[in-house]
């Protein structure tokens, strides 16, 4: 079997969640491959909201197996809190949660790091979540980090203590306050404790098992394809590959076992924190653009940053992660517009126009190009199949589809899982 990939195409919060949840019953196993506690992935069915930060989206679905891949970063903290949240929905994660011993841990003095990177950045901030993700990423690639096997050995305590002396000579450099460490340092404990109980495996053997056996796995991106260390928009970005070859290192599968690459990507565009975003709307539109989707940051509660549909943007992230279908969200946040734009080009300040994401597109001054499409303006939550759509919503499908020549598998009408017409 082929091993599917499912992953952002801009900024971010695009829905993942939703989309894992809905094609999870076609899958035996669904991995998550990257990021930590900073992805906010969310979820609703039943009335109820579910927002997962660690755990796989897939854990709503009965007998499907989660596995947390070597490539994640993970915080004890929020796992055992996350875990404990599921138990009032009398979900069993011992059952089918399983976590590689090869992820690498956040400890507490990571997050102090974080703080006080971000502080000595002054007016140049990242706009990180301060959750010790870049410190942590920043500790494997320097081979001092503590991973999820660690804590089975006898000398954790004492692997844990000497990079905790590192961290403490770092933040003394930056006259970081650490009075806190201490009470974080309990919880961490307390979580440390409770993961040893939890199902730690070498996760490469399990998902590769798992394809020879003919079953199916849907790997899960976190963030999105613009936030990528190597091709977001650099230096805002994240710590970790969120592009479909992050599925091969974060998971330990080759490059061949690839299957199908499903691209999410909104009706329009968002940004959490600072850096480049051409289409941002700073007027009237932009604000009744986030009021409507609601488009408040999961994790952080941070506005988002709004715009227009960004192409070229798109057709970039296609490129690199190869994707095979398009699934678009939240088209029903722009039920409110008469008129729908769609950034096709940049202009430069030379006055040229370029359709390309060019290494200088984060110094430069890139305005929007925009062509105008006819919103549909009015309510979508009648609509249950691809031909009640309204016309102009159908053409504003069919243009996209033209524009990115990759087909548009999935149109999300609503947060809801029940809302998610497939075309």
């Amino acid at each position: 079997m082929k091993m599917d990939v499912l992953l952002g195409l801009q900024w971010g919060d695009e829905g993942k969640g939703k989309v894992v949840d809905y094609l999870a019953p076609k899958y035996n196993v669904v991995a998550r491959f990257q990021g930590g506690p900073n992805a906010g992935h969310t979820l609703e069915f039943d009335g109820i909201k579910h927002v997962l930060h660690q755990i796989p989206s897939g854990i709503f679905r009965e007998n499907l197996k989660n596995i947390i891949g070597n490539g994640v970063v993970l915080d004890p903290v929020v796992l055992k809190r996350e875990i404990e949240g599921l138990g009032k929905f009398n979900m069993s994660v011992n059952q089918n949660l399983f976590i590689s011993k090869k992820a690498t841990i956040i400890i507490p003095t990571h997050k102090l790091l974080d703080a006080a990177y971000e502080k000595s950045r002054g007016e140049n901030k990242i706009g990180s979540t301060l959750k010790g993700i870049g410190p942590t990423y920043q500790d494997k690639i320097g081979r001092v980090a503590l991973r999820v096997g660690d804590i089975m050995s006898p000398d954790f305590d004492k692997k844990y203590n000497e990079l905790v002396e590192k961290h403490k000579s770092v933040l003394g450099f930056y006259e970081y306050d650490v009075k806190d460490l201490p009470e974080l340092e309990k919880a961490f404990f307390d979580a440390v404790e409770f993961f040893r109980e939890l199902n730690l495996i070498d996760s490469e053997y399990e998902v590769n098992e798992e394809l020879a056996n003919g079953q199916r796995v849907l790997a899960e991106g976190a963030q999105g394809s613009l936030l990528d260390i190597d091709f977001g928009s650099y230096p805002f970005v994240t710590s970790s590959t969120t592009m479909t070859a992050g599925a091969c290192t974060g998971l330990g599968v080759a490059p061949s076992v690839i299957g199908e690459v499903f691209g999410i990507f909104k009706a329009y565009c968002t940004r959490v924190g600072s850096g480049p975003f051409p289409t941002e709307l700073f007027d009237e539109d932009g604000e009744r653009m986030r009021k409507e989707g609601n488009e408040f940051g999961s994790t952080t509660g941070r506005p988002r940053r709004c715009g227009w549909i960004d192409l070229p943007a798109l057709k970039y992230s296609i490129m690199i992660n190869g994707v095979t279908q398009l699934f678009m969200m939240k088209a029903d946040v722009l039920n409110i517009f008469e008129n729908i734009k769609v950034c096709t080009h940049y202009e430069l300040p030379d006055g040229s126009t370029i359709d390309k994401l060019s290494f200088e597109i984060s110094e430069i001054d890139a305005k929007p190009v925009y062509q105008t499409l006819k919103g549909w303006n009015c309510s979508l939550a009648e609509v249950n199949k691809y031909e009640e759509m309204p016309q102009e919503l159908k053409d504003y499908v069919t243009f996209l589809e033209k524009e990115l020549n990759v087909s548009i598998k999935m149109v999300s009408v609503g947060p809801d899982r029940t809302q998610t017409i497939m075309k």
